[in-house]
């Protein structure tokens, strides 16, 4: 079996999920409820979100996928019983049908107060959920690095995500998202440096309230060791989740290996993130070295030939092909 480099060894994800009044279907603010009947484990951690609709669970690092996926649900089911308690349900996906009648956003968090203040009438009614993977690196110059080579599949793997339909698009949620400053797919940097740079102008220049906030689909995480991948919507089952792990992580340690790929215009990226949520895996794609329209599922084998010796490395190939089939 082939080794894998430290970069590539720990993944971890959160998963954001909706609370949803079992009567009326509508998403309802009772975090703070929901959160009270929760306690935090080794493997999980539970955390309020921006939106008072929203929930989060964190797992711990995890080695294998099936440990990944045991903290999954044990997170899910610990989150899903606790809301049931009150009368709601768990929701997990990118954007609610039936979104909140009433203000979402708290007032009395500091730093949610400074979120609504700058992005007024953008966040005010902002309940889209992600799934967030985190793939361990040894340091900020290799994570760097990894952001700028895993730029192109960034589209394919929200594409491959997609599960919140609404006006003719396949994820609404990013469509949400894109009304946020720099969102989308962060530019190359060459060095951590000018990253933590970049960062900083963003603050001083008032589009992000402070270095811990960025829209990018892909970033170093301002808080662990890690790359953390943000352009997928809430996975509707643990086995969604998994996948982009499996695949995130896989994607991490080719880049780790060294291997280049050809350098990719930023506005070409900004059509393959656009194309993606518009049409998922259903429809076009954006090639970004060719840059030009292709079938989705064309790119999505692409990225799962691109990454197949990390994969086989760990014996997830088998694995990853199976999910990604129940999903084309």
């Amino acid at each position: 079996m082939a080794s894998v480099p430290q970069c590539a060894d720990t993944v971890g994800v959160e998963e954001e999920f909706l609370l949803v009044d079992t009567a009326s279907g509508r998403t309802t603010v009772r975090a703070d409820a929901v959160l009270a009947r929760v306690a935090d484990t080794d493997l999980t951690k539970f955390h309020a979100e921006l939106a008072g609709t929203q929930v989060e669970a964190a797992t711990g690092p995890c080695t294998s996928v099936a440990a990944l996926g045991d903290a999954l649900r044990l997170a899910r089911k610990t989150l899903s019983e606790a809301a049931a308690e009150l009368g709601l349900g768990l929701l997990s996906r990118g954007t609610p049908p039936k979104p909140s009648k009433q203000p979402i956003v708290s007032r009395s968090n500091p730093r949610f107060r400074r979120v609504l203040d700058t992005y007024a009438g953008v966040v005010e009614h902002y309940e889209a959920s992600g799934c967030h993977v985190h793939v361990g690196v040894p340091d900020r110059e290799t994570g760097v690095r990894v952001l700028n080579h895993v730029r192109p599949w960034l589209p394919t793997l929200l594409a491959l995500s997609a599960n919140s339909p609404d006006r003719g698009y396949a994820s609404w949620r990013m469509v949400q998202q894109s009304r946020f400053p720099g969102s989308g797919v962060a530019p190359e940097f060459a060095t951590a440096a000018e990253y933590d740079a970049a960062v900083a102008r963003l603050v001083a220049c008032g589009t992000i309230v402070d270095t811990a906030q960025t829209f990018w689909l892909a970033r170093l995480s301002p808080k662990l060791p890690t790359v953390e991948f943000r352009c997928a919507d809430a996975a509707e089952t643990v086995e969604d989740a998994v996948l982009q792990a499996a695949l995130s992580r896989a994607l991490v340690h080719t880049a780790c290996q060294g291997d280049k790929l050809p350098p990719v215009r930023d506005d070409v990226c900004a059509a393959a993130v656009w194309t993606a949520s518009r049409y998922g895996l259903d429809g076009p794609a954006v090639d970004p070295w060719h840059e030009r329209r292709v079938p989705a599922t064309a790119l999505l084998e692409r990225l799962v030939e691109h990454v197949t010796p990390a994969l086989a490395g760990r014996g997830e190939l088998d694995l990853v092909h199976e999910l990604v089939q129940r999903r084309v």
